[in-house]
Parts: C-alpha cells; sequence; structure tokens
C-alpha cells in the first residue's frame, strides 16, 4: 500500500533527492551509488547502453560518461521530461519495462538502478526475459536493488524506509532469490557484491554469447 510520503517523493523532484541522498550515505554518497552497477564493467565509447527505468535520469548522467550510445527507457512521462532536461546527451523511449520495444541483440548493457523492487513477481520475471531478450550475445545485465540485509542492524532502517516509501513489492524482493531467477532466464550470473550492511546487492548477469 503506497503511502502519501511515496506519492510526494515522486511528484516533488527536490523531495526524491533529498531521500536518496540521505539512503545513499550507507554506500558512501550519491555519486558512488549511481556508479555501482558499472564498477568493473569495461564500457566503450561504442557501447550501447540501455538505462531501464531510467526515472529522472540520475544513474543515466554518469552512463553517458562511458558512451554516447544511450537509451533511458521509463513508463512516467513525468520523469522522462525530467530525464531530457538533466540528461540531452541521452534518447528515451516511454515504454514499460516488462513490453521493451526495441528489437532482439541491440544493446551491450542493460542498467538498473533500484527500480525492480517496485514490480511484482510475474512483471519482475517479463522484465528479465525482456531483457534478455535485447541485450547482445555477452551483454551484461548490471543490476542494484535491495537486498535482506546480513548485518541486523540494518534491518531496522531498511523496514522503517519501506514503511514510509515503497509498497508489498518491495518485500517480495527481498524474499526472492535474484540471481536464481536470472540463471533460470538463461543468463550467467557473478556472486552478487553487498554493501551497506548487506541491505544492496549489485548483480552482474551475462547473457550466453552463443
Amino acid at each position: 500500500m503506497a503511502t502519501i510520503l511515496r506519492d510526494w517523493s515522486y511528484r516533488y523532484q527536490w523531495l526524491y533527492d533529498g531521500i536518496t541522498r540521505i539512503a545513499a550515505l550507507s554506500v558512501g554518497g550519491e555519486s558512488r551509488f549511481r556508479q555501482l552497477a558499472i564498477q568493473g564493467l569495461t564500457l566503450h565509447p561504442d557501447s550501447k547502453i540501455l538505462d531501464l527505468c531510467c526515472g529522472s535520469g540520475q544513474a543515466t548522467a554518469y552512463l553517458v560518461q562511458s558512451s554516447p550510445n544511450v537509451t533511458g527507457l521509463d513508463a512516467s512521462p513525468l520523469s522522462l521530461n525530467r530525464a531530457r532536461n538533466n540528461v540531452p546527451q541521452a534518447s528515451y523511449i516511454e515504454a514499460f519495462a516488462e513490453h521493451i520495444p526495441l528489437g532482439d541483440g541491440e544493446f551491450d548493457l542493460v542498467h538498473t538502478s533500484a527500480a525492480l523492487h517496485e514490480m511484482d513477481p510475474e512483471q519482475l520475471r517479463q522484465i528479465l526475459q525482456e531483457v534478455y531478450r535485447v541485450l547482445k550475445p555477452g551483454g551484461t545485465f548490471a543490476i542494484v536493488d535491495f537486498h535482506p540485509p546480513t548485518n541486523p542492524l540494518f534491518w531496522p532502517g531498511l523496514a522503517l524506509f519501506f514503511w514510509l516509501f515503497e509498497t508489498e513489492t518491495a518485500w517480495q524482493l527481498l524474499q526472492t532469490n535474484l540471481p536464481e531467477l536470472l540463471q533460470e532466464i538463461g543468463f550467467n550470473v557473478d556472486s552478487p557484491r553487498l554493501y551497506a550492511g548487506g541491505s544492496l546487492q549489485v548483480i552482474h548477469a551475462q547473457k550466453s554469447s552463443k
């Protein structure tokens, strides 16, 4: 069930940005958070990148520093308008992540940051299948999202954050073995890297090169 604070955070950019900055302190600040998913990846100026559920372009701004071939996709016209203003170097598409209106094997990298927890289990599976489809053979899906804390001291803060700003889908993601689900789709998955007391996970999943 959505709270009024959740609604306000999407309506007012200043509130969303403030919440993000505070939450990102646990990993060393917003700049580091926005780049967590692409750490360790080799990107080239000719790399084709899809920023899935790009929101207002917070991570897109860092992706365009690696390649001029970045496409942001989001279902919210308001967010896309903000993204176009914030990061005009990228191109943008209004669409749902479970129905990506792009061809097979187009992208070297699909990136998503703190978005998969917004999806119910059926949507999540559809999105992973779509990502697999639009990736080139050997391409990478880079994810950062929530994970059950391994440090119990982080549970109260995460639970409060979920109660104020998230819905039941965030709790459902905590109960989902995301690497296992990615493997079921066909990805080769590295072991997740955990941050913020284990409450954030970064996953690199690769489409088979065959």
